[in-house]
């Protein structure tokens, strides 16, 4: 799966039930996401964004609201002056969907 595939793809409703994906199918997926990792316990991926200031972190966070609002899978994140750190998980699962790198691409995507 590539970015491109991902970001063309759109986040399916996830209500449980299902497995989390696990940290070797959760790696390949991270193969064609430059900056994202995985966090310790498998169950986030984040990602750090740099800006030149203030207004391009806020821009950058109101596109990624619009993005995201849109296929309905919501990040954790926080922000300052000049940066945003971004994580995606799914918490009807506990771990990872492949709404998550959905997400992540398409979030990678507004920088590009």
């Amino acid at each position: 799966m590539t970015i491109c595939n991902l970001t063309n793809q759109h986040c399916v409703p996830c209500e449980g039930g299902v497995d989390p994906i696990d940290r070797n199918a959760a790696n390949t997926y991270l193969e064609d996401l430059p900056g994202w990792t995985i966090s310790d316990e498998g169950k986030m991926i984040f990602r750090r964004f740099e800006f030149k200031g203030f207004l391009g972190t806020i821009s950058f966070i109101n596109a990624m609201a619009w993005l995201v609002n849109k296929e309905n899978h919501h990040p954790d994140f926080s922000a300052g002056y000049n940066f945003c750190e971004v994580g995606f998980t799914t918490h009807a699962i506990d771990g990872l969907s492949e709404n998550d790198f959905i997400c992540a691409a398409k979030v990678s995507a507004l920088i590009v």
